[in-house]
């Protein structure tokens, strides 16, 4: 199977309002929308793992407050009906930011960011300015401007899909909306109203429903892509998802990031994994570690890993039972041993080192994306009247000739990620889909966060005169 390409769409403070019609375009006609943010910070890692959810809940306010998102990134996934898989119509957005007021940047999180090609010189010159808290002007609700996009993300009423989304979500509302809620009651409540079509963590996903040996977004998204992708080549009847994009043509090709996602390689002759950035996705050394931090080698030994195990099991029983003994085989000798399924965070350790992000994750590079590149009309100049169901889908054999960049962190493809986590994980299943409404992860919780508004709880003040402006009347 041949390589892909996945076009992300890098939106900066020159060509927001060009490409304003086609964001609201592609939030309008999607699907569901998946999210992600790097943030300049998180304060103290303690804090946010704190016993009490009400008291990590205060932290993170804290660090909502005092910090910013860098950027923003979103995945509007639109259903392609009449195809046998479940396929969909892909659009990727980065947005790089800047908040006009003063907010703390931590320098853990400067040196993460700049190790995966974050360019912070751009965003200085080039970044969306916003405000953080309640609306400054009555024209918050309008015009052309972040806070209006978040706006018209709300109007919207899709599905919000996020990985570790407690930290995304308070930031949004924080940076966006309004000022946080002194109750975590209250924010639930106020989420719930938010988002009444459903809020989906894909974290919560990998952890009690797929029940992966480990649950960062990049090993979840590559160990979904390569099941797919095994599915499609096998033939099997079960469902399996295909990714279209649309092309890019003009002028909009020089705005447009291209992340390469090869086949996943083989194993042979790797070298030796790094155990901490296998158990949880990153590694105080970073890019200095000597050991592998390939995600692809890491989800094929955890495979070896477990067939090796289940023929050991085989062997034990045939032994009880005064069967012949097979040799031992294995091949996963050297394996990381402290591999803790179902935990991400290693709480003694990770206090200091741990990235700026709420999900650490290392992107080097991306297993094979099952899709094909389908042509669209100038996305700009007909956004407006443009009927995405009736984009002309042609296959291209080649994207642009713009060289692919393998080596940045990008909120937009982690956005793309996680919406290819939800994507695969419920296609056209309705009663696991259910199970997984409105419940976020909680790290080293064997509980979820339930997004909801309780017979004991109220909607914030500033919340409830949103939706007044935005709907016309009170919830």
């Amino acid at each position: 199977m041949s390589s892909f390409v996945v076009p992300v769409i890098d939106v900066h403070n020159d060509n927001f309002k060009e490409l304003w019609p086609a964001m609201v375009v592609a939030l309008k006609t999607a699907s569901f929308i998946a999210i992600d943010t790097e943030l300049s910070g998180l304060g103290n890692r303690k804090s946010l793992l704190a016993e009490s959810v009400e008291d990590r809940y205060k932290a993170i306010c804290h660090a909502a407050r005092s910090r910013s998102i860098l950027s923003l990134g979103f995945a509007c996934y639109k259903k392609i009906e009449n195809k046998a898989a479940d396929s969909y119509l892909v659009q990727v957005y980065n947005l790089t930011l800047l908040c006009s007021e003063e907010y703390i940047i931590e320098p853990q999180s400067v040196h993460f960011l700049v190790q995966h090609g974050f360019d912070f010189n751009k965003q200085y010159a080039n970044g969306i300015p916003y405000l953080k808290g309640n609306n400054k002007a009555a024209s918050d609700y309008h015009g052309v401007h972040i806070r209006a996009l978040f706006t018209e993300l709300l109007r919207a009423r899709k599905p919000l899909v996020l990985h570790n989304g407690l930290i995304d979500m308070a930031f949004l509302y924080q940076s966006f909306y309004a000022h946080l809620p002194e109750q975590l009651a209250t924010f639930t409540a106020d989420l719930s109203e938010m988002f009444p079509v459903g809020i989906y963590d894909t974290k919560y996903v990998t952890e009690f429903e797929l029940r992966l040996t480990a649950s960062y977004l990049e090993y979840a998204y590559k160990k979904c892509k390569l099941d797919n992708s095994r599915a499609l080549t096998s033939g099997a009847d079960g469902p399996h998802v295909q990714v279209e994009f649309c092309q890019y043509g003009g002028h909009m090709s020089s705005f447009v990031d291209f992340r390469a996602c090869p086949d996943v390689a083989s194993s042979e002759g790797q070298t030796e994994i790094c155990s901490r950035f296998s158990a949880f996705g990153w590694c105080p050394n970073g890019t200095q570690c000597s050991l592998s931090h390939d995600t692809d080698l890491i989800v094929l030994q955890d495979e070896m890993n477990k067939e090796d195990k289940r023929k050991k099991r085989k062997r034990q029983r045939n032994k009880k039972k005064g069967g012949d003994v097979v040799e031992d085989t294995s091949i996963f000798e050297g394996a990381p041993q402290n591999k803790i399924p179902h935990m991400e965070i290693d709480v003694q350790e990770n206090s200091v080192n741990e990235p700026s992000a709420n999900e650490t994750d290392e992107h080097k590079n991306c297993s094979s994306v099952t899709t094909s590149n389908v042509t669209a009309p100038d996305i700009v100049n007909n956004a407006e009247s443009m009927d995405q169901d009736a984009m002309k889908k042609t296959v291209i054999s080649s994207p642009q000739k713009k060289k692919p960049d393998t080596g940045t962190h990008r909120a937009g493809f982690d956005a793309f990620m996680t919406g290819f986590i939800f994507a695969h994980s419920y296609p056209e299943a309705e009663q696991l889909l259910s199970s997984c409404l409105n419940k976020v992860y909680l790290s080293g919780k064997s509980v979820p966060l339930i997004i909801v508004k309780s017979t004991f709880s109220k909607s914030s003040k500033a919340h409830l005169q949103k939706m007044e402006m935005l709907w016309g009347t009170r919830k």
